[in-house]
């Protein structure tokens, strides 16, 4: 029987001692890979009270190393330069609830994507506010930068609402909590599991539809790896095939969600 290139190297690393390029479950997957998120986005990735990362997308990614029997390292690192960081190989992938979109593919590779949810806008309960361009009109409108919800919101309505930045979603959150801005856009879930959850949240909610239009927000959130980064990116793929299969996908979005947000 004819072997290919890799089983031949696979069968060399066996004999001489299996280098980390060649260990793992999967044939020709890392066996040590450096994730890099934000720590700062909960409850997706954030730092808890004892230190330790904790998080839908920590949980999912210690999901897939073990999947792919790779031993897994974290680093945490602002949003704004994430990508920059990857492509500085500061870490091999980012798992950091990242939109899969034409702008970003144009510096990273992703995988398919392990979630989809829409954005949604809050404000107070006491507010009625209609989303659109004559309902946010001189409205003050609050967002994380360089997030696609940014992006949506400037170009859907930038002419007719003042869109404020911040460096973090909670920055932006406070910010409303405060009276310094309107309302807020980010990921619905995020929002319904933090900040709406939370004490200081019970005075806000849920103000018109959710917004998924992938001109703005993709296909959903991916892995993104660097460019080129093909057999990585193969390994992750198969690896979220294989958490959903075997029911530890859904085990995880039910622990930290009570639902299924992989998405339709």
């Amino acid at each position: 029987m004819r072997r290919t290139i890799p089983s031949l190297l696979a069968a060399v690393a066996v004999a001489f001692g299996a280098p980390a390029a060649l260990a793992g479950n999967y044939e020709g997957c890392p066996a040590e890979i450096t994730i890099g998120t934000e720590g700062a986005y909960p409850p997706f990735n954030y730092i808890g009270d004892d230190g330790e990362l904790k998080g839908f997308d920590v949980d999912i990614a210690k999901a897939l190393c073990e999947e792919m029997g790779a031993d897994c390292t974290f680093e945490t690192q602002s949003w704004s330069g994430i990508i920059p960081g990857l492509n500085a190989k500061k870490y091999d992938a980012i798992i950091a609830s990242m939109s899969i979109t034409e702008k970003r593919d144009e510096k990273v590779d992703f995988t398919n994507r392990y979630y989809k949810t829409p954005a949604r806008f809050i404000a107070a309960k006491d507010m009625d506010v209609e989303i659109s361009e004559s309902g946010l009109e001189g409205k003050t409108v609050g967002v994380q930068r360089a997030t696609v919800s940014a992006d949506f919101v400037k170009d859907k309505f930038g002419d007719v609402a003042n869109i404020q930045t911040y460096d973090t979603q909670e920055e932006a959150t406070l910010d409303l909590v405060s009276g310094r801005v309107d309302l807020v856009v980010a990921d619905a879930v995020k929002l319904k599991e933090g900040f709406l959850a939370s004490d200081q949240g019970q005075a806000f909610e849920f103000k018109g539809p959710g917004f998924s239009d992938p001109k703005w927000f993709g296909e959903g959130i991916g892995i993104a790896v660097r460019e080129g980064e093909d057999t990585l990116r193969e390994c992750f793929n198969k690896a979220i095939a294989g958490i959903r299969e075997d029911g530890t996908y859904d085990k995880i979005s039910q622990d930290n969600f009570g639902m299924n947000i992989y998405g339709g």
